[in-house]
């Protein structure tokens, strides 16, 4: 904790604060090139004459830092990024052996339990992931699907859930709580692909259920995470049915590559949410409809599933190679945006983007090329000699996988499914980790966000026919256009009909 500094005393590892307002002077100590951000609550001052009150000057200095950019919330093993250098690893191991040599289930146990399984253990763990929904409508999206049934499926594992069965179900540290939370890793993991599969059909107006009745998914004769989820979104009763090799592969590799990237938006909204407690179910359904966005605004790392299907939509618009320069100038003009370059955390190339790279030649060897390779192509080999865009270190992201679920024919509104998917597996490691955390006390330490109050201060309370009119562009609702009833009512007359 913060405190006056001992002239007499040195401490390499220390940071030392001069408040001027006062004089005092602190010590702060400093773990892992990191101070405690409580720290600085040690370091207060009187209200100046005149300060705002709701400053809170003498309860303490805030530590401000809007969206996150180089505040760590939780000290993690899981993931290490060096955006500077452009590394990526997993556990420790780098993400270019991962997806040369694992495979997304295997990788999976990895992020959740911080080694690589001996044979028994990988067997074991695929065999327990392998071990609902005709309400939704035909044009629901995928992903509102997948975020609906996550948190759907909760509703029937009252074992997993705090609020019925005690605060400290997952906190406790013992045998009786690792054995209930790993249950339930094995089975959202193991259903993500069903849910998702579901949702696929769904989207394409297929049958859910097998045409005998039972299963809601038919069973499938592979252990392999990918080949499975292909099986079960395009088995449709054919005899000895069996997923492209070369597609499984590829699926495989793009779901290790998108198990985890350190504390996104969606991680942290999973983490932010299971930090009061909730069943798993719930901070996954949370964590999806984060991953829904098309953009992550405001915290640490990754992109958002919402990106591949934007990168498309992108080259779409652009259309053909010879329309790029005329696009990125429009880009530099700031009346268009580039999508699929630049990293909020990689200063220098994507390492993932490496792999995908060459996943993508395999996967069009099976395929045909996709309509959009050239324009993506010259776009990207444009861009990265342009000085513009070289100055401002945007370099390719993970976002051009988009092109190989393209080619693979999968719709676009399904791109984000397909990023959560493996992501589950990530969010369950740091969930996990986070209950560790909590051991042997069990206590949560529950996210309350910092803040700190700008513009009004205290105020009282003015009758309605004493206020002012207060108008502008922020200040009032705007017009809303209405049509079909609503609007046909708004031009009804009928008694009680407001007059303004």
């Amino acid at each position: 904790m913060g405190r006056p500094a001992d002239s007499n005393g040195t401490n390499d590892e220390t940071l030392t604060v001069r408040d001027n307002r006062t004089g005092k002077t602190y010590t702060i100590p400093i773990k892992d090139n990191a101070v405690s951000a409580t720290a600085f609550k040690a370091i207060s001052a009187p209200l100046r004459p005149g300060e705002r009150a709701e400053n809170e000057t003498p309860k303490g200095l805030r530590v401000s830092d809007r969206g996150f950019l180089n505040t760590a919330v939780i000290q993690s093993e899981i993931t290490y990024i060096d955006g500077e250098a452009g590394v990526l690893r997993y556990r420790g191991y780098p993400i270019e052996q991962l997806a040369l040599r694992s495979t997304h289930l295997e990788t999976a146990y990895l992020l959740i339990y911080g080694t690589l399984p001996a044979e028994r253990q990988l067997r074991r763990f695929e065999s327990e992931v392998i071990i609902f929904f005709r309400s939704f409508r035909y044009d629901a999206h995928p992903m509102a699907i997948l975020t609906s049934a996550f948190s759907y499926l909760g509703s029937y594992y009252g074992e997993a859930n705090p609020s019925l069965q005690g605060q400290k179900l997952f906190t406790q540290g013992d045998r009786t709580s690792l054995a209930n939370m790993d249950r339930q890793i094995f089975r959202i993991i193991g259903k993500a692909t069903s849910l998702a599969a579901m949702a696929y059909r769904v989207r394409q107006g297929r049958e859910v259920c097998h045409p005998a009745g039972g299963a809601l998914v038919y069973r499938t004769p592979t252990t392999c995470f990918a080949s499975r989820f292909l099986y079960q979104m395009d088995h449709l009763g054919q005899e000895n049915y069996k997923p492209s090799p070369v597609l499984e592969k590829a699926l495989d590799i793009l779901f290790l590559l998108h198990a985890d990237h350190e504390l996104n938006a969606s991680c942290t909204t999973v983490l932010q949410t299971g930090s009061s407690l909730v069943d798993p179910y719930s901070a996954v359904a949370a964590g999806c409809a984060s991953l829904y966005a098309s953009y992550d605004p405001c915290l640490l790392t990754g992109q958002p599933g919402g990106a591949n299907e934007a990168v498309i939509r992108m080259l779409i618009t652009i259309g053909s190679p010879e329309n790029v320069p005329a696009f990125l100038e429009a880009v530099k003009r700031r009346e268009r945006v580039l999508s699929g370059f630049g990293h909020r955390v990689y200063k220098t190339s994507d390492p993932r983007s490496f792999i995908i790279r060459k996943t993508a030649d395999d996967v069009f060897k099976e395929t045909g090329k996709d309509e959009l390779l050239e324009t993506a192509m010259a776009l990207h080999d444009a861009a990265i000699k342009d000085e513009y865009f070289v100055q401002r270190r945007l370099a390719p992201n993970v976002d051009f996988c988009g092109l190989i679920y393209r080619a693979m024919g999968f719709p676009l509104d399904f791109f984000p499914v397909l990023f959560a998917v493996p992501r589950v597996v990530g969010w369950l490691a740091h969930w996990r980790q986070a209950c560790e955390s909590m051991w042997p006390h069990g206590h949560s330490p529950t996210y309350n966000c910092a803040r700190f109050t700008l513009g009004q201060g205290r105020r009282d309370y003015v009758p309605v026919g004493e206020r002012l009119v207060v108008e502008g562009l922020k200040a009032e609702p705007l017009p809303v256009a209405h049509s079909g009833m609503s609007k046909r009512t708004v031009l009804a007359e009928f008694t009680g009909k407001s007059k303004l």
